[in-house]
């Protein structure tokens, strides 16, 4: 089992299969994005070998990121593999929802077993804004074909930006009321270049929360007040789905925290918010044994920080976002 010097028993992996992606959102990333060449990141049997790793250290929860992890080349079959890891319990994807039309079952079928999907708004002309290019139907495609192919619980996953997105949250809310989803608001987090512009249209759970109630009266506390992974969750009452808020920046949960994140370009990233990376891709390439590799993981996650220090205006610019899979 791999522990950090807190005594946090790391279990979980977060594992960016690609930087690239088919959106440009203003918080992930620049609209002139320049992604790394192919040969600089993770191959397949690379992924492979370093997740059969993590899961003989303890990990049993892995989730698969980008970028958008659905433009990757031969990523069903990568499920398929990394599925078939034995001691790995969970397997699930965060995705922009828009190949999931064409990919969907295939990945069901491969072993994947739920996803979370990214969706700001339901509005056309303010979803375009926000990504650049994109299409919001395509999305809601993208949430139809998931449920069809059995990867639920589906939660929804929005990122509220002030003067962009936050008269959309009653009505992003409304959806739990005839679906069994869990929408999840997340507070936007500082990270790369864009700094200023996501500290500046920073919208706290607070507001949200308060918004929520304001329009459907109080809400029903789930899970005994406990996190669900990141979010505290509550029901509107009669509801058939869920509402999550994610305080990353105004309430942490560092203490809570039992994640690892591995780059697509095969850094061991110890915390979101926080600069440490461990390089893992270049000693793996260089010949390093697995217990070499494994003795360097287990020492890179004991230094795992306690938790981000945006408190004290300390804020990660070594990679954007979609560098690191969120």
């Amino acid at each position: 089992m791999a522990f950090d010097r807190f005594g946090r028993r790391l279990h979980y992996l977060r594992i960016s299969l690609t930087d690239h992606c088919n959106l440009r959102c203003v918080y992930c990333m620049p609209e002139e994005m320049v992604f790394r060449p192919n040969r600089e990141l993770m191959q397949d049997e690379e992924v492979l070998f370093l997740a059969r790793l993590f899961v003989r250290l303890g990990f049993d929860k892995i989730r698969l990121t980008g970028g958008e992890p659905t433009v990757r080349m031969n990523v069903v079959e990568l499920v398929r593999q990394i599925a078939a890891i034995e001691g790995l319990k969970t397997l699930t994807m965060t995705t922009n929802g828009i190949l999931l039309p064409k990919l969907a079952q295939k990945l069901k079928d491969a072993g994947l077993q739920r996803v979370n999907i990214s969706l700001d708004t339901l509005r056309a002309d303010k979803f375009q804004t926000l990504t650049r290019w994109g299409r919001v139907e395509d999305v809601w495609a993208g949430i139809r074909a998931a449920e069809e192919a059995g990867l639920t619980p589906i939660k929804i996953n929005a990122v509220v930006v002030r003067n962009y997105n936050e008269e959309d949250v009653v009505e992003i809310a409304r959806l739990t009321l005839d679906h069994p989803w869990q929408i999840r608001f997340i507070e936007m987090m500082p990270l790369g270049g864009a700094t200023e512009f996501q500290q500046q249209q920073l919208v706290t759970m607070e507001e949200v929360f308060s918004m929520v109630e304001a329009a459907f009266g109080p809400l029903e506390s789930l899970h005994d007040g406990e996190l669900d992974g990141e979010a505290r969750v509550y029901r509107i009452p009669g509801a058939q789905g869920e509402v999550g808020f994610i305080a990353s920046v105004t309430k942490p949960f560092c203490a809570l925290c039992t994640r690892a994140r591995l780059t697509a370009d095969g850094k061991l990233r110890l915390c979101l918010l926080r600069e440490g990376e461990v390089d893992l891709l270049t000693p793996l390439r260089q010949g390093a044994t697995e217990e070499e590799l494994r003795d360097l993981i287990l020492a890179g996650l004991w230094e795992k920080p306690w938790g981000h220090g945006l408190a004290q205006n300390e804020i990660a610019v070594n990679r954007v976002m979609s560098e690191i899979g969120g």
